[in-house]
């Protein structure tokens, strides 16, 4: 087993695919991901203002929405097929329109209308700057209307029970500041890894069966195919496991990120999610062991996960289908870990289903000993 150990790292420090895959790619994208996303949520998205009324009370209301953090008027559009053209041309991802005689109809309780259009193309600028334009004319709505109950004579109690006789309490589980990069990079960068683990892990098995290097590879473990397999995936899982806990303590320790379980028991399941993605990848070039037929697999495999893990469209609102292929996904467990155990706070006894499911995934490799022994000693290389 030392030998071959030895014999892969050989390998590895060789060829510079082994390094970029390995090395580069996880570090890039952890601080890609993080750096793109340092500010939690876009700030500053541009919009334009069509105020026909141009009042004291409507140009008050255009520099409280500037105020708003996600919002940023960058210009006053005389119409609004000016302001529809700037937002077909991407210049601005909304607009607000407020038409003449708008404040003239508040003093006078006629109910004013005013409208906003949001390009929804851009799904996240266009929900927020909707937040937010919905948010300030509800507060106009609500200062006008408290205006003219103390006109009436009532106390700001009274008109407080009037405008908002429910008061609500809005409370954000696990991730309070709403920040994106905290749900999202602590998902992309491990799953990045997890691809670039099933990516490496076969590529390497298949490069024997390729070089036709099977049998040297049995010899040198004594004709134990176990040790063999171990011992040539040995030094990859050191240094992926190496780049899983850089991560982990550039996210919970450098960073910050909220780590409620404590951030040992994260490192820890990120390694466990590494050697789970790599008995993943020896079912993948044991099923095909064609390198190309592999390769295509994994990486295959290794995007879709992303796509049904949950992390970006809920499972349970997916076909029955996709849902039972999610679970065939380790990430899809390890995403499960990361929100109940590092955003909620759970135990990991508590979530001891995921747990073992990653074990399931690591222990895949024994299933396979015999088979890949079949591999390094009588499948012939097909390009």
């Amino acid at each position: 087993m030392y030998k071959i150990f030895i014999r892969e790292w050989r390998r590895i420090l060789t060829r510079p695919i082994y390094i970029f895959c390995i090395v580069a790619v996880p570090l890039f994208c952890a601080l890609f991901f993080t750096t793109m996303m340092d500010k939690g949520l876009p700030q500053d998205m541009p919009i334009g203002m069509v105020d026909l009324d141009n009042s004291t009370t409507t140009r008050t209301l255009a520099r409280n929405l500037d105020a708003f953090q996600n919002t940023d008027i960058v210009a006053n559009y005389p119409s609004v097929t000016e302001a529809r053209k700037a937002l077909q041309r991407g210049e601005i991802y909304a607009f607000y329109y407020i038409p003449k005689g708008t404040t003239q109809k508040l003093i006078r309780q006629e109910s004013p209308t005013v409208s906003f259009y949001t390009n929804n193309t851009f799904l996240m600028a266009g929900s927020l700057l909707y937040k937010d334009m919905r948010t300030l004319t509800e507060l106009v709505g609500g200062a006008a209307g408290r205006t003219v109950l103390f006109a009436h004579g009532a106390t700001n109690r009274q008109a407080m029970a009037f405008l908002q006789p429910i008061v609500l309490e809005t409370r954000a589980i696990g991730n309070p500041s709403l920040n994106y990069s905290i749900y999202l990079s602590n998902i992309l960068a491990p799953g990045l890894i997890s691809l670039m683990v099933l990516f490496i892990t076969v590529f390497s098995i298949g490069q024997e069966i390729k070089e036709g290097t099977g049998r040297v590879l049995l010899r040198l473990a004594d004709g134990s195919a176990g040790k063999a397999l171990i011992a040539k995936l040995l030094p990859q899982t050191l240094l992926f496991s190496l780049m899983a806990v850089l991560t982990g303590l550039y996210l919970y320790g450098y960073l910050g990120y909220p780590c409620f379980c404590g951030i040992p028991t994260m490192l820890g399941l990120l390694v466990l999610f590494v050697v789970a993605s790599q008995g993943l990848g020896v079912l993948m070039i044991c099923a095909l062991p064609s390198p190309r037929l592999g390769l295509s697999f994994a990486s295959l495999w290794g995007v879709i996960s992303f796509s049904i893990c949950g992390m970006s469209f809920p499972v349970m609102a997916m076909h029955p289908t996709l849902q039972g292929l999610s679970y065939l996904s380790p990430l899809r467990h390890y995403f499960l870990l990361y929100v109940n155990c590092a955003l909620n706070g759970y135990e990991l006894f508590n979530a001891w289903p995921y747990f073992a499911a990653l074990c399931g995934f690591a222990l895949l490799p024994c299933l396979f000993v015999e088979r890949f022994r079949t591999l390094m000693t009588r499948i012939a290389y097909d390009p």
